[in-house]
């Protein structure tokens, strides 16, 4: 039975500091195999994280069915107060473990990442800029990539279609392409042409990469409100793509990258070179007055013209080599960029 009154009912919560959440799934079930190195590249990781984010973050960690070595060092993470949040669940999946981190709370932002993401200094402040200095921008990736460009971003060429601020620029971070490609087992993961120019938008003197890849990015956090499915069958992969991806367009953002690298993937092999970049960073105590932008929702018939039907003209990869040479390659180049 219950007796007296509940003293918390009807009682408005209050609003706290933080406005940017990072939201990491963590499943490591074992230190065997592919998984012998992963408790390293998660300490990595969550190091670099609590160096480079500014007081303002809150960190939430979904703990997807790891071992009882891994929970009990995410709960003295959580007792020491450097994470503000962590979920225990069986292993649910990547995608759903996700989405129990980006609910419930109120933020402006959210920042979704895997566990092998070693941050970089200024990558926040990085990604606000880009926020800032294009309104439309719905999601920002701070590792840029020369073959995102095809992925959900036909309302970009749309709004951008005679406009000499989308162009092709020289890649200013080559290092960091040539590393992304050894951390997914792929040297050769950009070609020649790749590797030199990305395909870009500007804005005074800010400059963003067209497209957004997965591993890391940050959304503005009502783009997952109303989602349309709130679980998906598959572990990885599968339609994810329509649980964040999809969301983005729907509403009529664009999806960006930063211009230069903010942020390394590390895979599931450690190496000297990751623990080198964590010793370098230097902690941030600073605050942010960072302010997003609200702007309104595109419609269902903008959607409908821009991604759909104008989607599936340019996108095509005929079509898409003859753009490529309109805003600046040359047709050998534009005709490798697309392999």
């Amino acid at each position: 039975m219950r007796v007296g009154f509940n003293p918390h009912k009807d009682k408005v919560h209050v609003i706290s500091d933080y406005f940017h959440q990072v939201v990491i799934p963590v499943y490591i079930p074992n230190q065997e195999d592919y998984f012998k190195d992963s408790f390293e590249i998660l300490k990595l990781c969550l190091n670099s994280l609590f160096k480079t984010i500014h007081n303002k973050t809150y960190i939430t960690i979904v703990n997807n069915g790891s071992c009882d070595l891994i929970v009990n060092y995410l709960n003295e993470l959580y007792k020491g107060n450097k994470i503000q949040e962590i979920i225990h669940v069986t292993n649910i999946g990547y995608i759903n473990a996700m989405l129990k981190g980006i609910t419930g709370q109120n933020f402006e932002l959210i920042t979704t990442s895997d566990a092998d993401v070693l941050f970089l200094e200024g990558w926040q402040r990085a990604s606000y800029n880009v926020f800032q200095n294009f309104s439309k921008c719905g999601v920002v990736c701070p590792t840029p990539s020369s073959r995102s460009l095809r992925t959900y971003t036909a309302n970009l060429y749309w709004d951008f279609l005679f406009s000499n601020k989308m162009k092709f620029k020289t890649v200013t971070n080559l290092d960091a392409f040539r590393k992304f490609g050894v951390s997914v087992g792929n040297p050769e993961f950009y070609n020649e042409i790749q590797l030199k120019k990305y395909l870009t938008i500007s804005n005074n003197e800010q400059a963003a990469v067209i497209g957004a890849g997965h591993y890391v990015v940050t959304y503005r956090a009502s783009i997952f409100n109303n989602l349309e499915s709130r679980y998906t069958d598959y572990i990885l992969g599968g339609n994810s793509d329509d649980l964040f991806d999809l969301p983005v367009v729907k509403k009529g953002f664009w999806r960006l990258s930063t211009a230069d690298n903010y942020a390394y993937h590390m895979g599931n092999i450690i190496e000297d070179w990751m623990y080198e970049e964590v010793s370098k960073l230097e902690q941030n105590d600073r605050g942010s007055d960072f302010e997003l932008k609200k702007i309104p929702v595109g419609s269902k018939w903008s959607y409908f013209i821009k991604s759909k039907l104008f989607g599936k003209f340019i996108l095509n990869k005929k079509v898409m080599r003859y753009f490529l040479i309109w805003k600046g390659l040359d047709k050998e180049d534009a005709k490798n960029y697309l392999t």
